[in-house]
């Protein structure tokens, strides 16, 4: 049975270190460790050329991830952002299969045709993921959306960020249940409460596995994920090795017991 692939976003690693030693620098350690996709975040980008580390990711057998900080949907405005065509076209550069951005404030006003029109130029496939925010973090816009997605056939899937949803009290296991069939590539990230009242993303415990399990039978088996929490430590080889094994196995028992 062939395992799930496993990708790990670089900002896994903290912002300062992958800045300091460019995003490059990771592409042997996940390729020893592993992993089967690189997710490059663009935020995190200093000097990398886009050729370089296409053409390095490929020689370690990885395949790319393109993370974009950008919204497909701006306030007010009803087609999808006009960055959207830049930021497909560095995917690209990046030698990315997929874009990964935010879904924005999709309204009912939300021009699914011209979104169409800029898709159908572009080999690389869209990703819209839950974050953070009100307007781009709860399940309702995203019901909404991926019934246009749907109407449109759209080659859209989404990123679900299982710890994201913490930021606005949703439910991640209502949301599995409502968005699964759409999903795409999961960012597993679990989430805890400071002293201070913030939500910050930590390693999963085995309680956060056991939650992750039961999230992946509402997706396709073997569905994307990555692994997008603090992987800090002295021997950085050797820990994402552990967290890419993890990440695996995730919903492999139950594939496993439907064949008994």
């Amino acid at each position: 049975m062939n395992k799930p692939a496993v990708s790990i976003s670089l900002s896994s690693y903290g912002a300062d270190l992958v800045r300091q030693r460019g995003q490059g620098s990771f592409i042997e350690i996940l390729a020893a460790a592993g992993a089967t996709r690189i997710e490059w975040r663009e935020e995190l980008l200093t000097v990398e050329d886009p050729a370089q580390l296409a053409d390095a990711a490929q020689a370690g057998g990885l395949e790319s991830v393109y993370s974009s900080p950008m919204e497909l949907w701006l306030a007010g405005q009803s087609k999808p952002n006009p960055q959207l065509i830049a930021a497909l076209q560095r995917a690209q550069a990046f030698g990315a299969k997929w874009l990964k951005v935010s879904l924005g404030y999709f309204t009912d006003n939300s021009d699914l045709q011209t979104l169409a029109r800029v898709l159908n130029e572009s080999a690389v496939q869209l990703l819209v993921e839950n974050d953070q925010t009100l307007h781009g973090g709860r399940i309702e816009p995203f019901q909404r959306f991926f019934t246009e997605v749907e109407q449109h056939n759209l080659p859209v899937k989404m990123t679900f960020d299982i710890g994201n949803w913490h930021w606005q009290d949703q439910s991640p296991a209502i949301a599995a249940r409502l968005l699964g069939r759409h999903v795409g590539y999961v960012h597993c990230k679990a989430v805890s409460r400071r002293a201070d009242g913030k939500l910050v993303a930590i390693p999963p415990a085995a309680s956060d596995l056991h939650q992750w399990e039961n999230l992946l039978q509402h997706m396709a088996p073997g569905v994307m994920r990555a692994a997008e929490y603090p992987l800090q430590g002295a021997d950085l080889a050797q820990l994402t090795r552990e967290h890419v094994a993890v990440l695996a196995h995730l919903g492999q028992s139950q594939r496993e017991n439907a064949y008994v």
